[in-house]
């Protein structure tokens, strides 16, 4: 019996200290958490539907087959870009949270290219419009990773702040050069800036769904390699990690802050030209609103624990559980009471982290408990 419990405490011992395996089951509990809780809150508000609000959670994404699924990429696809800025901008010790404003300069300048620049051929009109979204989505980020490398303001702080100045001054330049008197949006962007279904559309028919996924699965794809297999993403993990030892080592941590936030800035620009170059009808409003995707990418990076593949899996998660929180309308839960389930659902699958060091802090128990109790060495024949 002894043995087998050696053994078996061993196996959990081997299994946190492999990194994918530990992340996995963290964010799996995290999300189970999440449920829970959201299962809980339902029989308090509205004890008759609680059990048929959490049918429809757990099966939102196959309600109508694969239109509801082409709904989950739609939904996914700018909190999977969002995620993977703000998750970039963590393996790089930094604090992203200004990709709302980032987006929101990003979705701008693909509205401006997609209304104005009708003079751009066929498909390079919405390339170029991406394209706008990416380039000045970096430029937005760069600001708060100059604040940061030479003048030492924290990161949080310049982001927010810009935040704030994103949204009141493209709610200004959309009145100034893209408004749509009429519904007091922005006007609708030219057909060739709209992004491509990329044959999506044959898989998820009835649907809203473009390319826009597979440029996510792309950044996703980019942000991998970059991290992983390159020299300037090992540079950018190690001035995140230790900026004096970066320094040391040859290593500019002034400059790599600044590539750092231009990178999650492009990443957080290109959510706001697929939420917005589509058929959809999505338009800038002129009213004073902070961009969502933004803030829930911070969940999606925690849930995906900064890893580009957790990050998509993360992303795709959250556009299920949206979705999930469109059809709880058809019940009798008001709509308060819905964005509570689905916010909690979201924020409290952010917990992964937690987990995480919780599976650390068992797996070094397990640790000292093996060390005092070491495994009896064989006998011999050599003694008799």
């Amino acid at each position: 019996m002894k043995n087998i419990w050696k053994k078996f405490t061993t196996a959990i011992s081997r299994f946190f200290h492999d990194d994918a395996g530990v992340s996995f089951l963290a964010s799996t509990l995290a999300i189970f958490a999440g449920i829970l809780f959201s299962f809980f809150l339902m029989l308090a508000f509205e004890p008759s539907d609680a059990f048929r609000g959490l049918s429809i959670i757990l099966s939102a994404g196959f309600r109508e087959g694969m239109s509801s699924l082409g709904n989950v990429v739609v939904k996914s696809t700018p909190i999977i870009l969002t995620g993977l800025s703000i998750g970039f901008a963590f393996k790089t010790g930094l604090f992203n949270i200004g990709a709302t404003g980032q987006l929101t300069v990003g979705a701008f300048a693909s509205i401006y290219i997609g209304v104005h620049w009708t003079f751009l051929p066929g498909y390079s009109h919405w390339m170029v419009a991406v394209l706008g979204a990416i380039i000045v989505g970096a430029i937005w980020g760069v600001i708060p990773g100059i604040l940061k490398a030479f003048f030492n303001v924290h990161e949080v702080v310049a982001t927010i702040m810009l935040n704030y100045i994103a949204m009141y001054a493209v709610s200004r330049m959309v009145q100034d050069f893209v408004f749509e008197s009429l519904k007091s949006e922005s006007q609708s962007v030219h057909p060739n800036a709209v992004i491509p279904k990329m044959f999506l559309d044959k898989v998820f028919p009835d649907s809203s769904v473009t390319g826009g996924f597979w440029l996510a699965i792309l950044a996703v794809i980019i942000i991998y390699i970059v991290l992983n297999k390159t020299t300037f993403g090992f540079q950018l993990k190690a001035v995140g990690h230790n900026k004096d030892a970066a320094k040391y080592a040859g290593i500019n941590e002034k400059m790599s802050v600044v590539y750092a936030m231009a990178i999650a800035g492009a990443l957080a620009g290109l959510a706001g030209a697929v939420i917005y170059l589509t058929t959809s009808g999505a338009h800038i409003s002129t009213t004073y609103i902070l961009q969502p995707e933004g803030f829930d990418g911070i969940a999606v990076a925690l849930l995906g624990l900064s890893n580009p593949i957790g990050i998509l899996g993360a992303g795709i998660f959250l556009g299920y559980i949206k979705v999930a929180g469109l059809y709880l309308q058809t019940l009798t839960f008001k709509k308060e009471i819905i964005d509570i389930i689905i916010s909690a659902i979201i924020y409290l699958s952010a917990l992964s982290i937690v987990f995480k060091s919780l599976g650390r802090w068992l797996v070094k128990i397990i640790d000292r408990l093996n060390a005092k109790d070491p495994e009896p060495v064989a006998k011999t024949g050599g003694d008799e």
